[in-house]
């Protein structure tokens, strides 16, 4: 199924910088395989050492956030958005 996902403009460098990248995947943890796949770099910065989203990583479907949901193994539909997004911290 193809599906979008949308990158932050912190990881646009690893897209050419472009915003969206469309991926064939059913699931979350699909789309994030093939997102490394077609642009290298992604593992490195959304994942920690075990394989698990590192801590200031969201990642929404359709606006629900994975960790709610069945995180990597959350469901893709058909034209769905996966977007992802870096925690924001400040004092």
């Amino acid at each position: 199924m193809s599906i979008t996902v949308r990158v932050p403009t912190t990881l646009r460098p690893l897209t050419g910088g472009s915003p969206d990248v469309s991926v064939e995947a059913a699931t979350v943890g699909e789309a994030m395989a093939a997102l490394e796949s077609a642009h290298p770099g992604f593992n490195e910065r959304i994942f920690d050492d075990q394989g698990a989203l590192r801590r200031f990583v969201n990642v929404f479907v359709s606006d629900e956030d994975i960790r709610f949901l069945e995180g990597l193994d959350t469901s893709v539909p058909e034209g769905a958005t996966v977007a992802i997004i870096p925690a924001v911290a400040g004092g």
